[in-house]
């Protein structure tokens, strides 16, 4: 049997190789598994070759060690403008020849380049239009240009556009589209930290020619509305700029650096307006093409440009992957509304764009694209968007417009209304094309119950339309902020489905620097970046706030990265030394408001915080968790004083918890759904007892509650972890399945393709929710994905970045079968198993990748978790390769009983399949 072969070095949690913004970069490597791949193989070593660009000669350095992602960078410091080869090759040994050290193929070689990393390596200036700007409507985009001479040069060699915008951009090269990145360069905290680019443009660069360099520039999140209850503009600024800076190598070692200046030119676009909430608005008879022709013959309407002051905030490059294009879905179905409206079903609410390939208008001709994600009663459901007006206007010329799609806005839809289209469009005329951030997918999860696979499916719709370069709330209307709490519930599910450490870490970053700012007592903001109206109090809140705290930590059980908790932890310490309101006995204030068990399904539509449990308590089993963390999080930085002080402060804590709200028998003082399972989860019964007693409290209410959801935001991310944990796996696959409303499967009833914001977002009669917070496109809710993927699938990171696996599915329900699979920092974790519950064989294939070792407890062997008061039952230890395991188990009664009132008769059981 051979040794693994290792994948293509990757660099800090990049998206890419190109723009790196640190001078000695993190490596990190997996394993690529094959047939003949010893089982059980360990790494013992590992050498390095780094090739710098500077000079021929490849160095090596051989280290002995086992760890594979994030090593240290071997040699010396990268400068600016800089870039290197690295490949690396593996020492091992396997469990089949564990004497025999054994060695694994060369890598594919990656390079990595780096950008900009000093101030002073930018001569170029921030360049904004001299054309007059009414500041109180919007920002019509504006396009800057320049003319690049390269006659009589010697060959290019390569090319670099290093560029940022205030405001969002798009960069032309002779006409082509220099990048392939909507919305570039994203959304930060402007007032801390701006995004840059490095883009490669040599293949675009004419030489021994004349050619043109255009930006075009936006409002996007700079300076256009942000915010519901109308919103404000210009929250960062009045200008549109761009920062652009081309570095220019020739063959003979010489380079041309042209850089933005008042030597460039602009002019307006042919976009009349263009939002985030309300669309753009394209005029076909102002186009100008991007060519030194067509630019001429603007020459004498462009304006010049006038330098302004750099901004503040830094320039970083961060590890988030850019917004993107990811795919074109066409048409389900294109009909008529009961007005007789045209109306396109593309069949999945998504997020992004049209594209509409040909059409030809008569010149001043209007189509008018509006945007929705229901339809309510045979018409276009606009009520949930609120002021976003979401629609996209085209003016025509008399000409063909080809592949006509917004540029600087996107938008949550299913459906599309079209007015003024001549006659109605064909299927093949127009698609939608769908946007996210370009995370790498990496955890997969199906079973044998097409429900569970549809509820799951809409979880991953959910996060790409609500990933779009920060994690946001809705993606339709006019919001579409961070929400702190929404995340902060959400992250262990995001960071399974997709490699969401650079993202979940670029705004981990602007959530530390907006919560740190002067006069902000520790207290971090409820969304990120900052633009709630000032009429929102700048107030603590648990669950929320705990973000800073909770996802830092998520994020290092997924990646195994001490420097995001190291970079974090002034953050965490200002949240609990200083944001917390505290009563005397350290414990939450109890007058202080709490968002707390936000959308509790029995709060009125017109107050979703009116939850039925006591919101005090929850912040309190919060704050236990969170210092508990904090504690935890010390100790791995080595900060052993704080560690051990918060330790003592979490058990104080608790202690108080149980004096104040859990009585001797083990009755929570809010006996509900959300309070039992926050309780359990958190460890805060004193023994068994105790325990015992909360256990039958909460299968009690879950039947009697006849298995319908009764958790809003705090309480749904636990209640089905908190059901296994108490001994009843069976109640919490009953509560999976059930279908009337408020429940997960209800949405799938109704046809929902991705999670609501509400249970009921859609009435049963087909009315939508009165609520003004009516999204049906909201993840939180989605949080069960995590139960999905840990008990039903079966695995989980038992060591940081997954080094060591857990393997402990739990069949159940209607469920027959599941597969789940995690392309991990160490390689792809696979868990298939089938299970007859007419003979109750249960039967599992595990795959472990190398490097890494697997804990299994089969079905047969599991305890409750919460219950256990000795070390859990018998559990098997495996290395990597493909593991084959079987028992027998009964899951024991399916369907459960649902208990009812003595003068009420037992209704039938909806259960989805």
């Amino acid at each position: 049997m051979t040794a693994p072969t290792p994948s293509p070095v990757t660099f800090e949690h990049h998206h890419s190789s190109l723009g790196i913004g640190c001078s000695r970069p993190r490596l990190s490597w997996k394993f690529l598994y094959g047939d003949k791949t010893a089982k059980g193989w360990i790494q013992t070593g590992y050498e390095l070759e780094v090739k710098p660009s500077t000079t021929g000669n490849p160095t090596s350095y051989p280290i002995k060690s086992d760890q594979s992602t994030l090593v240290a960078w071997p040699g010396e410091h990268l400068k600016s403008r800089t870039s290197a080869t690295v490949r690396v090759r593996c020492f091992g040994k396997s469990s089949e020849t564990p004497s025999q050290e054994q060695s694994t193929p060369w890598s594919e070689p990656s390079t990595v380049e780096t950008g900009l990393l000093e101030r002073s390596d930018w001569t170029a200036s921030f360049i904004a239009s001299t054309l007059s700007t009414d500041c109180h409507g919007t920002l019509r985009p504006v396009r800057f240009w320049k003319s690049v001479d390269l006659e009589n040069t010697p060959t290019l060699a390569r090319a670099r556009l290093y560029i940022t915008a205030l405001g969002v951009f798009n960069v032309y090269i002779n006409g082509q589209l220099a990048s392939d990145e909507c919305m570039a360069p994203g959304w930060t905290s402007y007032k801390h930290r701006l995004n840059y680019r490095v883009l490669d443009v040599s293949a675009l660069l004419v030489p021994n020619g004349r050619n043109v360099v255009g930006v075009e520039v936006a409002e996007g999140w700079y300076a256009g509305r942000l915010g519901f209850k109308g919103g404000k503009r210009f929250y960062y600024g009045e200008d549109l700029a761009v920062l652009a800076q081309l570095e220019i190598g020739f063959s003979d070692s010489s380079t041309q650096t042209v850089v933005s200046d008042e030597t460039w030119n602009c002019y307006m676009s042919a976009l009349q307006s263009s939002g985030i909430y309300d669309g753009e608005v394209y005029d076909h008879r102002e186009e100008t093409e991007w060519t030194d022709t067509e630019i001429a013959l603007k020459a004498n309407t462009s304006c010049k440009v006038r330098s302004i002051s750099w901004p503040s905030s830094q320039l970083v490059l961060p590890d988030a992957p850019p917004v993107r294009v990811i795919e074109s879905r066409a048409p389900e179905n294109i009909f008529h509304s009961k007005s007789g409206k045209v109306i396109i079903d593309f069949g999945q609410n998504l997020v992004g764009k049209l594209l509409v390939k040909s059409l030809q208008l008569p010149a001043g001709h209007e189509v008018i694209f509006k945007h929705a994600e229901v339809m309510e009663h045979g018409e276009l459901g606009t009520r949930p968007l609120r002021g976003a007006k979401a629609r996209d206007i085209i003016i025509g010329s008399g000409g063909v417009m080809k592949d006509w799609t917004p540029k600087y806005t996107f938008h949550g839809f299913r459906y599309v209304q079209i007015e003024g289209w001549p006659g109605v469009p064909d299927k093949s005329e127009i698609s939608a094309l769908v946007m996210h951030s370009d995370m790498k997918r990496r955890g997969y999860f199906h079973c044998s119950n097409a429900s569970v696979n549809r509820l799951h499916q809409n979880v991953v719709w959910s996060m790409k339309g609500n990933f779009l370069s920060i994690p946001t709330d809705c993606p339709q209307r006019d919001e579409r902020l961070g929400w702190t709490g929404d995340i902060q519930v959400f992250s262990s599910t995001a960071l399974f489905l997709y490699d969401s450490v650079g993202l979940l870490g670029n705004w981990m970053e602007d959530v530390a620097a907006e919560q740190l700012e002067e006069g902000k007592g520790g207290i971090p903001p409820l969304v990120v970046p900052d633009v709630l109206p000032p009429n929102w109090p700048h107030m603590p809140q648990a669950v929320w706030d705990d973000v800073v705290v909770l996802t830092p930590e998520t994020l290092f059980d997924y990646s195994a990265d001490k420097a995001i908790l190291q970079r974090q932890f002034a953050s965490m310490r200002a949240w609990l030394d200083e944001g917390i309101d505290r009563a005397a006995d350290g414990l939450w204030n109890n007058d202080r408001w709490q968002l707390a068990d936000w959308l509790d399904p029995a709060a009125p539509s017109d107050d979703p915080g009116a939850a039925r449990t006591d919101n005090i308590m929850v912040a309190n089993a919060y704050l236990i968790r969170v210092t508990e963390a904090f504690s935890r999080i010390c100790g791995l930085l080595g900060k052993d004083d704080l560690a051990r002080t918060h330790a003592e402060d979490a058990a104080r804590l608790k202690a108080r918890f149980q004096y104040k709200y859990i009585t001797a028998e083990g009755n929570l003082m809010s006996c509900s759904q959300t309070g039992i399972s926050l309780a359990i989860q958190g460890g805060l019964y004193k023994n068994q007892g105790q325990l015992q007693v909360a256990a039958a409290s909460l299968d009690k209410l879950v039947r009697y509650g006849r298995f319908r959801i009764a958790t809003g935001f705090a309480g749904t991310p636990v209640i089905t972890h908190a059901l296994t944990a108490a001994g009843y796996p069976q109640l919490a696959y009953r509560m999976l399945l059930e279908k009337k409303c408020p429940s997960w499967m209800y949405p799938v009833t109704m046809g929902a393709t991705t999670i609501w914001e509400r249970w009921d977002s859609m009435l049963p009669n087909g009315d939508i929710n009165p609520g003004q917070m009516t999204s049906f496109n909201h993840y939180a809710l989605g949080a069960v994905a995590d139960w999905l993927h840990t008990t039903v699938g079966g695995i989980m990171p038992l060591d940081p970045g997954w080094k060591v696996i857990g393997v402990r599915p739990i069949p159940g329900g209607n469920l027959t079968s599941a597969d789940v699979s995690f392309d991990g920092p160490f390689g792809q974790v696979a868990c298939s198993w089938q299970w007859k519950p007419e003979n109750g064989r249960f039967n599992m294939v595990l795959r472990v990748p190398p490097n890494s070792t697997a804990v299994v407890t089969l079905p047969s062997e599991t305890t409750p978790r919460a219950l256990s008061v000795e070390e859990e039952g018998p559990r098997c230890v495996v290395g990597s390769g493909v593991h084959e395991f079987s028992c027998d188990f009964d899951a024991g009664q399916w369907p459960p009983n649902m208990l009812v009132a003595s003068n009420q008769s037992v209704p039938p059981d909806e259960i989805a399949t």
